[in-house]
C-alpha cells in the first residue's frame, strides 16, 4: 500500500490522509516544514515507522525551504529540530531525523538544494528499508502463528503505520502468504478508532478475515476462548523491554496474561530507545480533549467535563512473551537480548 511518497515533479511529500479513512481517500500535500509538522501532529500520518519515514522526507522539504536564506545551515537545523520534536513518544521520529543529519556529516554542499538532492536519496532508502525490514519481521513472526489462529491487534500496526506492509499486520500478512488461515480481531482503539477505521480497511483490501471489537470487550473475548495470540506494534521500546504503544495496550496485555495468551510486540530496531532505561522514562503524549469530546463534530459529553486523552501507555516487559524484530524474536530477559542486538 503506497500511502507515503515524494513527488519530484511537485517537490512535495504526498500523504494519504488517514483522518478520512475508510470513508474516502484524500491526499495531503506537504510543501514545507510547517505542513510536515501539521501532518504529524494532526494524525494525517501516524504509526511510529510511518512517522519516521515522513520525517525523513520532511528533512528534504526543509532543505529546499531554506535555499534563499544566507545562513541556511542554521535555519535548516531549526527546521529539522521542529520536525524531530513534533511528537514526543514515537522513537522513530527522532531516529529518522538523526539518520538524515548523520548522513551529511563530513560532507560539503554548495547549497541547500544540493543537500536536498542528497537527502532525497537517503529518505528513499529509509523508506525502502522500512518495507524490507517489515517483511523480514513478518517472516519471523509468521512462524509463531498456527493455521487457524485468531490474532487480536490493538491500534493499527499495518501498512498505514509503516512505510508499507506493516509490523503486527506484517506478521499476519506473512502467515497468510505461507498459506495459513488467520483471523484478526481488530480492537476499535478509541478515541481515534485506528483499529476500526484503518486495520479493518487494510485487511478487507487484502481479503484477510477481520472482525472489529469494542476496546472494552477484550477480556471477555479472551475469557470465551476466542483469542489465540495477541500481536501489537510499538511506538518506543525501552532498554529493559518496556513498551510504549497506543493507549489500552497495557490493559490488553494484562488480560492476555490472566488468560495465558501469548502477547507479542512487533517492532523494528529503529523503535528501540536504549537511552531510556525503563518505560517510566518514556514521555507520554497527552492529546487534545476534543478527540474524546466530539465524534464527527458532535459533542458527546456534558459541557465542562474534563477529559483524559493520553495517547499511549506502558506495557511492562514481564507481560510480553517476545518482541519480533528484523533480527529475530527477542526473548526474556529483554534487557540482555536488546543489548546483544546493537
Amino acid at each position: 500500500m503506497e500511502h507515503i511518497y515524494f513527488s519530484k515533479q511537485k517537490n512535495k511529500l504526498i500523504l494519504l490522509d488517514q483522518r478520512y479513512l475508510p470513508l474516502k481517500e484524500e491526499w495531503f500535500e506537504c510543501s514545507d516544514t510547517k505542513d510536515v509538522v501539521y501532518a504529524l501532529q494532526e494524525m494525517v500520518v501516524r504509526g511510529a515507522p510511518a512517522i519516521g519515514v515522513s520525517a525523513a522526507y520532511g528533512c528534504v522539504l526543509a532543505a529546499m525551504e531554506v535555499q534563499s536564506i544566507n545562513d541556511w545551515q542554521k535555519a535548516l537545523n531549526i527546521k529539522t529540530r521542529q520536525i524531530a520534536e513534533s511528537r514526543p513518544t514515537a522513537a522513530n521520529l527522532a531516529w529518522a531525523v538523526k539518520a538524515m543529519t548523520d548522513a551529511i556529516k563530513d560532507k560539503y554542499f554548495a547549497s541547500s538544494l544540493e543537500m536536498a538532492d542528497f537527502w532525497l536519496e537517503q529518505a528513499l532508502e529509509i523508506h525502502a528499508q522500512d518495507i524490507r525490514i517489515n517483511k523480514i519481521m513478518g517472516g519471523y513472526g509468521a512462524d509463531l502463528l498456527n493455521d487457524g489462529d485468531t490474532v487480536m491487534t490493538h491500534c493499527n500496526a499495518g501498512a498505514l503505520a509503516t512505510g508499507g506492509y506493516g509490523t503486527a499486520l506484517g506478521v499476519v500478512r506473512a502467515a497468510v502468504e505461507q498459506g495459513k488461515k488467520i483471523r484478526v480481531i481488530a480492537n476499535e482503539t478509541r478515541p481515534f478508532l485506528q483499529g476500526a477505521r484503518l486495520t479493518a480497511y487494510e485487511l478487507v483490501r487484502d481479503g484477510i478475515d477481520v472482525v472489529v471489537a469494542c476496546d472494552n470487550a477484550c477480556a471477555h473475548l479472551m475469557q470465551k476462548g476466542l483469542v489465540d495470540k495477541v500481536i501489537v506494534g510499538a511506538d518506543r521500546i525501552a532498554a529493559n523491554g518496556d513498551v510504549a504503544n497506543k493507549i489500552g495496550t497495557y490493559g490488553v496485555a494484562l488480560a492476555a496474561d490472566r488468560h495465558g495468551i501469548p502477547f507479542y510486540v512487533a517492532a523494528p530496531f529503529s523503535t528501540f530507545d536504549r537511552e531510556v532505561l525503563s518505560g517510566d522514562l518514556i514521555p507520554i503524549e497527552n492529546r487534545t480533549p476534543d478527540e474524546v469530546r466530539f465524534i464527527n463534530n458532535v459533542s458527546i459529553l456534558p459541557q465542562g467535563v474534563e477529559v483524559y486523552n493520553f495517547a499511549f501507555d506502558i506495557t511492562p516487559a514481564e507481560l510480553i512473551t517476545g518482541i519480533i524484530t528484523e533480527k529475530g524474536i527477542l526473548k526474556k530477559p529483554f534487557e540482555r537480548s536488546i543489548a546483544e542486538n546493537r
